[in-house]
């Protein structure tokens, strides 16, 4: 588990408690067929909870529990893997961050305050189609015209992209990149919804084409957002690590259980030597993602000088082990672990497409050494 302390124990049980009775498996369920993957209702009392305003400052209208808001985000994105549960937390976390940290008065005065609210849902787009998929180049374009910009290019697979009120748009323009929040129905913004594996989580493809915007629209310096993209992005896989984390420890502990109430020839399950070392190396995984992810975590809360190495290690680590301790699982289970009946597939799916949003392991492995170049 990871190390809390006691404020934060009480926020993570106070999401834990609210997670069962408001996101149970039956729920997710009925949610699978719903265009939105979640209830307003629902999101809005997360945001009562704080799950929205944890890594806003305090002068921008956020708070956090403990004074280390990465950190007790940390915990409510363990809990949402732990539940499979539905919402936009890292898209939404993202774009309020952005905001509260290098966005305009008016900005924060208007969106991010119907962001920390739940009122209104952010998603930032960032990554775009092969060959600048994962962590690849960022191609769309933001042409300076007329004392605004215009921008011209695809975002996907862009998390809640469909759901979203305001987009968050990194964008090339002649002297870096540059962030832009971006109304989702202004004109020449075209959302469409792509086939996911996940049962709640929502990905859309976003073309813009010749849209127009003023120069209010920027968030931070023109030309001058590298650093801000590289932080929301260690910020963003946090999330995701923290998630298959809780996904891979209600796997692991259903499996477990499981092992000892089935019988095989006579004896249980968990009896018989090669399914011990499948457990042991299963344990093995997953505290080490728990170090990793922490690890992490802690680097950024920092800001450490090798904080995307760390974060980058984590989904290299985890990515790769995640995949692997779910995939176990399933086979243990045997016959029904295939099934649509058991639950055990809905966190596959959260685990698999983790994995690949915002880098795979591969990249992040190449993102280390082009740092360690660097």
């Amino acid at each position: 588990m990871f190390e809390t302390s006691e404020d934060q124990e009480l926020f993570q049980e106070t999401t834990r408690r609210f997670l069962e009775a408001e996101a149970p498996l039956s729920k997710l369920r009925a949610l699978a067929g719903s265009k939105e993957g979640f209830e307003p209702g629902f999101w809005r009392q997360g945001a009562d909870l704080g799950w929205t305003s944890l890594v806003v400052p305090e002068d921008a209208g956020g708070g956090s529990v403990s004074g280390q808001g990465v950190l007790d985000l940390l915990l409510v994105a363990y809990e949402f893997g732990l539940h499979a549960a539905p919402g936009p937390l890292g898209p939404t976390n993202v774009v309020a961050a952005a905001l509260g940290r290098w966005g305009r008065a008016e900005q924060q005065a208007g969106p991010l305050a119907s962001l920390i609210a739940g009122e209104k849902i952010g998603a930032w787009a960032f990554a775009e189609p092969a060959p600048n998929a994962g962590l690849g180049q960022i191609d769309l374009s933001a042409e300076a015209s007329g004392g605004g910009y215009v921008l011209n290019g695809i975002k996907t697979p862009v998390e809640a992209g469909g759901q979203a009120d305001y987009l968050l748009v990194t964008a090339r323009d002649g002297s870096g990149l540059s962030q832009f929040l971006v109304p989702a129905d202004t004109p020449g913004v075209t959302v469409r919804p792509l086939n996911g594996l996940d049962m709640t989580r929502r990905y859309a493809q976003v073309e813009f084409r010749d849209v127009r915007l003023g120069s209010d629209s920027l968030v931070g310096e023109a030309g001058g957002a590298d650093g801000a993209v590289q932080w929301l992005l260690d910020l963003v896989v946090v999330v995701q690590l923290a998630e298959m984390v809780g996904a891979m420890q209600w796997a692991f502990d259903t499996t477990l259980e499981w092992s000892f109430n089935r019988y095989s020839f006579g004896r249980p399950l968990a009896s018989y030597q090669e399914i011990k070392h499948r457990f042991a190396d299963m344990k093995m995984w997953l505290e080490g993602s728990y170090a990793i992810t922490e690890v992490a975590a802690r680097a950024l809360q920092d800001d450490a000088p090798d904080r995307s190495e760390q974060v980058s290690a984590g989904k290299f680590y985890v990515g790769r082990h995640g995949g692997e301790l779910m995939q176990d699982c399933v086979q243990l289970h045997g016959g029904i672990g295939v099934t649509f009946d058991h639950d055990l597939h809905i966190f596959l799916r959260r685990v698999t497409t983790d994995i690949p949003v915002y880098g795979g392991p591969a990249e992040h492995a190449n993102r280390i050494v082009s740092i360690l170049e660097a």
